[in-house]
């Protein structure tokens, strides 16, 4: 039988993001022409996870294996795409599912930061550079640890003046905060760099707010840097997560997950029952998505 590779990714309205997305697992397809691969979302746009996993039944496959494409482990990695494997266990019985870790600060996706940030400023102006490295943001101290991890190994060895951390939602600094901290530390030249895989809500929140704060600030320069996006080198990255579950190399981390361990002011965490999270196209609660939503619940 063909292996078969089910990439889940978050979802979202943009129009653009979701067609970024479907790009990702076409290129995952056209280089593992041996197996068989489907795309679907945890939330808020089609295909849902139940579809994708139907398409990858159907074919005759009862062992599939699982890449969350997210670049931190929170809770949509640690809970909402579990759950959402085991109701569909449930949904085909016999069905086995072997689940692979999150993107991380990978040296290629790295890399490919590193060329928006070249796209936005020459080389040699950036040691009189500071770059605001945005993430997403969570209510999961380490998946927000994992972004200033990020933005630490993005500044180290490249000759930036420095890499600040902000967050978009659920976590602060804030992107202004960022901004502010970097005038601060003596900069007027400020890139803004999103750590998002695609086009979206979020990453457009945050040109917004880039934007506003620059209108404040004539005498501070800042620039806006791309997201990822659905390269080669993202394909890459999630071949070498799915050799891993193959290859049994699976190095999730656990020592800091408020899932398992009691990290002070989240103690509630652990242990907690993790259920399939909401989609449109497949509603396991009863709460909508019409408005913004933070997962603050």
């Amino acid at each position: 039988m063909r292996p078969a590779l089910l990439v889940i990714g978050h979802g979202t309205k943009s129009e653009t993001g979701c067609a970024q997305f479907a790009e990702l697992v076409e290129r995952v397809q056209a280089r593992t022409t041996y197996a068989d691969v489907a795309g679907g979302f945890l939330e808020l746009a089609p295909p849902p996870i139940q579809d994708a996993v139907r398409r990858l039944v159907e074919a005759g496959h009862r062992s599939i294996d699982v890449v969350p494409l997210v670049l931190v482990a929170a809770g949509h990695s640690k809970g909402d795409i579990p759950a959402a494997l085991a109701r569909e266990r449930l949904r085909h019985p016999g069905l086995e599912f072997r689940y692979g870790r999150p993107l991380g600060p990978h040296p290629d996706l790295l890399a490919v930061a590193e060329a928006r940030l070249a796209a936005v400023v020459p080389r040699e102006q950036w040691a009189e550079t500071a770059v605001v490295l945005v993430g997403r943001g969570a209510t999961d101290p380490d998946a927000n640890a994992e972004v200033a991890k990020t933005a630490r190994l993005l500044q180290e060895g490249r000759g930036i003046g420095t890499v600040e951390t902000a967050f978009i939602s659920l976590a602060t600094p804030s992107v202004p905060q960022g901004l502010e901290r970097a005038v601060q530390l003596g900069f007027s030249r400020v890139v803004v760099l999103p750590w998002f895989l695609f086009a979206g809500v979020l990453p457009d929140r945050i040109t917004a707010q880039a934007r506003s704060w620059a209108e404040q600030h004539s005498g501070v320069q800042v620039l806006q840097a791309g997201l990822i996006g659905p390269g080669d080198e993202l394909a890459g990255v999630v071949l070498e997560r799915w050799a891993e579950i193959g290859g049994g190399d699976l190095r999730m981390n656990c020592d800091t997950c408020a899932y398992r361990v009691a990290l002070p002011g989240f103690e509630d965490k652990v242990g907690a029952a993790q259920t399939p999270h909401d989609h449109p196209d497949d509603p396991s609660h009863g709460h909508g998505h019409d408005q913004p939503h933070d997962h603050a619940h």
